[in-house]
């Protein structure tokens, strides 16, 4: 559980950098990365948004800020 939460969370940040990068330069990197294959660019941002709900459910179900304090 606990690789999972890190893959996800890596995915998300790379996910997350690409988006900064279109957003400040107007180049599109992730589009770049997928060599510019509509269906590889939709299947990355698929499983972006796995990431982000499996995450949720992650913080949601198992607490892990439970014990701070």
């Amino acid at each position: 559980m606990r690789l999972s939460c890190i893959i996800c969370s890596a995915i998300l940040i790379i996910l997350g950098i690409c988006g900064g990068v279109y957003a400040l330069t107007g180049f599109d990197l992730l589009s770049f990365i997928c060599f510019n294959r509509t269906t590889a660019l939709r299947a990355v941002l698929a499983a972006g948004g796995v990431c982000a709900l499996f995450l949720g459910y992650a913080l949601a179900v198992l607490r892990p800020y439970k014990g701070l304090k």
